[in-house]
């Protein structure tokens, strides 16, 4: 009776731990794909803005890449690539179209699971 208690205990705590393992943040989410254009009607960008946003998202992209893929500091390469890419559009943006911008990164990466409160 003790065994089939004990091991009824030990499944019940296998079945939580793996429901619990499936709920946290990850970073191999992340597959870098930005549609520009759409960013683009939504933040009313001009041709020169539009032109660098690009650029931006390419850069941001590549650096998202090395982030998650990396094996030392995977922490510190997703803020630098995040925080990289929020200084450079605040750089491009208006501060209305970058305040839209800064909502629309935060609520992708919750949406992710990056979490770069910590």
């Amino acid at each position: 009776m003790k065994r089939i208690g004990l091991t009824l205990v030990a499944a019940l705590c296998l079945t939580a731990t793996t429901f619990a393992a499936g709920n946290q943040p990850t970073t191999a989410k992340w597959e870098g794909n930005i549609n520009v254009s759409k960013l683009g009607k939504y933040l009313n960008l001009n041709s020169v803005q539009s032109e660098e946003v690009a650029n931006i998202c390419d850069y941001f992209s590549t650096q998202m890449s090395k982030a998650t893929t990396a094996k030392k500091d995977k922490e510190a390469k997703l803020r630098n690539a995040v925080y990289g890419n929020l200084k450079l559009m605040k750089k491009t943006l208006s501060a209305e179209q970058y305040a839209k911008y800064a909502a629309l990164m935060n609520i992708t990466l919750m949406n992710k699971g990056i979490e770069l409160n910590k």
